[in-house]
């Protein structure tokens, strides 16, 4: 699909809250695991058109299962 020049940018970028499980080993962080399949609730908008959010919210929290993100060793 190609955009004409005239489309408007419907790029919207939100936070919210998740569980974190984090790991220290002698002071460090050894592993942290972003647990993301939690619904999304008390979201701020950080980018892009705020009457767009909601509907990004919703397309974002529709019961997809997504797998936890780990970081770490």
């Amino acid at each position: 699909m190609t955009l004409r020049p005239d489309t408007p940018n419907r790029r919207i970028v939100f936070s919210y809250l998740v569980p974190v499980h984090v790991e220290v080993e002698d002071g460090i962080v050894a592993d942290a695991i972003v647990i993301d399949e939690t619904p999304i609730r008390d979201h701020t908008l950080i980018e892009g058109d705020g009457e767009l959010l909601a509907q990004a919210v919703t397309d974002a929290n529709d019961g997809q299962v997504w797998p936890s993100w780990r970081f770490g060793y």
